[in-house]
């Protein structure tokens, strides 16, 4: 039998248990509102499945990370805002999926051992994390500009002002180690030429 029957059998199989385990979970509990509740799992498990076909195909597929990064974390905004009932974070939250993209990127980096995958997808990461807390600021202090006052009017604008301080502070220089590398900006290499 061949690997690639064996890789197959084993992503069909995960499906159907995980399914299975679902609709047991679902007939068990019929007072509680099972599927309602936790029908993103469903979407969690999709982005699982590419991570499970990566361990199975090896380094030459480690971009699947990509995509189970993508469709996992979905499925996890997706959980947090059935749970909440807050699906206006969409307006925001969607910054999670270029979360997602650089956390694909580090784990492709992280299991084919390369360091410049793994850098980029921090650094995409970061970039997500920044517009998430600029772009959650913006439209949570929207959101909630009629509502009585809460932590969500402290939350995201003390947000802003620690993601402006680190943004000062890392553009600086103050952060960076003895001897680090910077690069220079691109106006001093088309003078020096």
């Amino acid at each position: 039998m061949s690997t690639k029957r064996n890789n197959g059998s084993m992503v069909a199989g995960s499906l159907l248990i995980l399914f299975g385990l679902l609709a047991l979970l679902g007939q068990l509990f019929r007072g509680f509102n099972f599927w309602g509740i936790f029908w993103p799992f469903i979407v969690i498990g999709f982005g699982l499945m590419f991570f499970v076909g990566m361990l199975l195909g090896g380094k030459s597929v480690a971009g699947l990370a990509i995509p189970g990064s993508i469709i996992t974390m979905s499925g996890l905004m997706m959980f947090f805002q059935n749970l909440t009932g807050y699906w206006e974070s969409w307006s925001y939250s969607w910054t999670v999926i270029l979360i997602s993209v650089g956390l694909g990127i580090f784990i492709m980096g992280l299991y084919n051992g390369n360091e410049g995958s793994r850098r980029a997808g921090l650094r995409v990461m970061k970039t997500g994390l920044i517009l998430l807390v600029v772009f959650g600021a913006f439209f949570e202090l929207i959101f909630s500009a009629s509502q009585p006052f809460g932590l969500r009017q402290i939350l995201f604008p003390a947000a802003l002002i620690l993601v402006g301080i680190y943004l000062v502070v890392d553009r600086s220089g103050v952060l960076r180690k003895r001897g680090e590398d910077v690069i220079p900006p691109a106006d001093s290499h088309s003078q020096e030429q």
